[in-house]
């Protein structure tokens, strides 16, 4: 099977069979697995006792051979099987006397390299990168671009954009000014940079959800550490903290009460966990949806609650004339945290509680504080206390046939529990996570015209976020104080992600919004109806053409040319609605 290679296990040693166990790289601190046990040859006819096993080629493993009869080591060897490849395990004794045994692993036939499709996919999307650009140059000629233009029409198609509420406002690129300032009040335009990032984001979810050509690398990490698949959620949430800070900013500036803004962050929030619990959350395919095995939490349930308490601090909070830089600060460089310092204070005691309960919450059968995955971790020690204090509270409030089923823990250390990522512990650092993002949009809006400060302001929140990550993990994926851990939303899971994500915001925003080197293009477009693609990916993942039925549902190359059409699939539909302007907003 994909991932899997043979191993067969010969035993030329005539007086004792053998027990095969595997322990792999990824799984921290376990019990070795039996694989098999090994008959012991047969003396007189100086035949081999033999047994054949499969074993994983996502990670190294550490192969153990014991004695079946004094449970003695024999040997232990490491090491990294190749995809479909076949191995011989050969035991034998090299000198009666001393009783030496020796095991060599030898290669039956050689495996294949799994990873080419992953470079023939880069190659051809480079192909494709390179017409575009071609394309582009092309347009630089001027019968061609005005022939375009007069098809497409993008001046209307930029007029009904620039019209929507969300961003700070910027004089249009067209001007004799070669270096014209970013915010004007003469109109209003978005900041590219924030959809492209939303964008990009969205398009890495889209193609982990379908799968990632079942690559290990995109799919979550079974518990402390990160993968691809790891990135993409916490950066959607940061955006959507930016985002609030400039779409609140842009409401009260143009007149909206206080109370009516109010009105439309309960509605939007509400929408969202309602898209979340009925339409994206069950599988109407197996039936009529039931309130007995309905999951509770979930992505769009966190989005829309965390967009809530978000938006609806900034509001409370807000004061009139700090986003202009009219009130005056006893510390100028702190001119965008001192007005909201009242913001500061809940989101610190939130981060109290959820150190409190996660570290000082006794949890029945399980140490106080643990943060491990249970199953085989810890030596097997605690079983069923996957995910510690977080896993005790979704059980306890919300019933385990409410929570998710098949947590990324369960197949590397066999967790039995059912742990939903999305669980209600985890939500407080998902606030943090977006709070983290509205400073980020407070930033753009302090600095208006100094891109200078802009640029090195969120230099310094990334490094400031990167020695608070190295702190709390002792730069180890296992041995900090805190480990980095998707499934535990834990606080250095925060900041690292944040951390990135300044990084990438800053580098959007010099290259799409201050240099304008780039358009955003291909992610602005799904980044410009992210409601619309997320959701419709997640209806329409079993259909046609997003889906079909492989000729070989073993092959990374299948899996993997399957998910990238359904992404980019998704790219193009978007694009058709850029293009007719059609957004769906909520």
């Amino acid at each position: 099977r994909m991932d899997q290679a043979l191993l067969i296990v010969r035993n030329g040693l005539p007086a004792q069979g053998l027990r095969l166990a595997a322990l792999s790289a990824a799984c921290h601190r376990c019990l070795y697995q039996v694989l098999a046990f090994v008959p012991p040859s047969n003396g007189s006819l100086k035949t081999p006792g033999i047994a054949a096993v499969m074993v994983d080629t996502q990670h190294p493993l550490t192969l153990l051979l014991n004695s079946s009869v004094s449970d003695r080591e024999l040997c232990k060897i490491q090491y990294h099987f190749g995809e479909f490849g076949n191995y011989s395990l050969v035991v034998k004794t090299l000198s009666t006397s001393t009783k030496t045994v020796s095991c060599d692993l030898d290669i039956n036939e050689g495996p294949i390299n799994s990873y080419l499709p992953i470079l023939f996919a880069f190659l051809v999307y480079m192909g494709i990168l390179a017409l575009l650009i071609a394309g582009h140059l092309c347009m630089k000629i001027d019968p061609v671009r005005n022939w375009v233009y007069k098809k497409l029409n993008p001046r209307e198609t930029d007029r009904l954009i620039n019209s929507e509420l969300g961003s700070p406002n910027t004089r249009d690129s067209v001007s004799n000014d070669p270096t014209p300032p970013l915010w004007s009040t003469a109109s209003r335009q978005r900041l590219r940079s924030l959809d492209t990032f939303r964008g990009l984001s969205l398009i890495i979810m889209v193609f982990v959800n379908y799968g990632g050509g079942k690559y290990w690398f995109f799919k979550h990490e079974s518990w402390n550490g990160l993968t691809v698949a790891d990135l993409v959620f916490p950066w959607f949430v940061f955006i959507m903290g930016t985002s609030i800070a400039l779409s609140l900013s842009s409401m009260l500036k143009w007149g909206s009460s206080k109370r009516k803004v109010l009105g439309k962050i309960l509605w939007r929030s509400f929408l969202l966990i309602l898209l979340g619990l009925i339409v994206v959350n069950p599988n109407y395919c197996l039936g009529p949806l039931s309130w007995d095995n309905l999951r509770i939490p979930g992505v769009l349930q966190r989005l829309g609650f965390t967009y809530l308490v978000v938006a609806a601090l900034q509001l409370l909070f807000t004061r009139s004339g700090a986003e202009s830089g009219i009130l005056e600060t006893s510390c100028p460089a702190l001119q965008d945290i001192l007005p909201y310092w009242p913001q500061w204070v809940v989101i610190l005691l939130l981060e109290v509680i959820w150190l409190c309960l996660t570290f000082l919450l006794p949890v029945p059968g399980c140490p106080r504080g643990y943060l491990g995955p249970g199953g085989i971790g810890d030596f097997g020690n605690y079983p069923n206390c996957t995910g510690g204090a977080a896993g005790y509270i979704d059980r306890l409030l919300l019933g385990e046939n409410h929570l998710y089923q098949h947590p990324s823990a369960s197949v590397i250390y066999q967790t039995t529990m059912p742990y939903d990522p999305e669980g209600i512990l985890g939500t407080i650092n998902t606030i943090f996570m977006s709070f983290l993002g509205l400073q980020a949009g407070k930033i753009i809006l302090f600095y208006k015209d100094q891109h200078k400060e802009i640029l090195s302001r969120l230099i310094v929140w990334s490094i400031v976020l990167g020695i608070i990550s190295a702190i709390l993990t002792k730069c180890s994926k296992e041995e900090g104080f805190i480990p980095i851990n998707k499934n535990l939303w834990s606080i250095s899971y925060v900041t690292t992600m944040s951390c990135f994500a300044f990084i990438l915001l800053l580098l959007m925003y010099y290259l799409v919004d201050v240099r304008r080197l780039w358009s955003g293009a291909p992610f602005l477009y799904p980044g410009m109806n992210s409601i619309l693609v997320y959701i419709g990916h997640e209806v329409f993942e079993n259909y046609f053409p997003f889906k079909w039925k492989m000729q070989d549902n073993q092959s990374h190359a299948e899996h993997l040319a399957q998910n990238l059409t359904a992404t980019t699939l998704w790219v193009i539909i978007s694009y058709i609605l850029y293009r007719r302007r059609i957004f769906w907003k909520i």
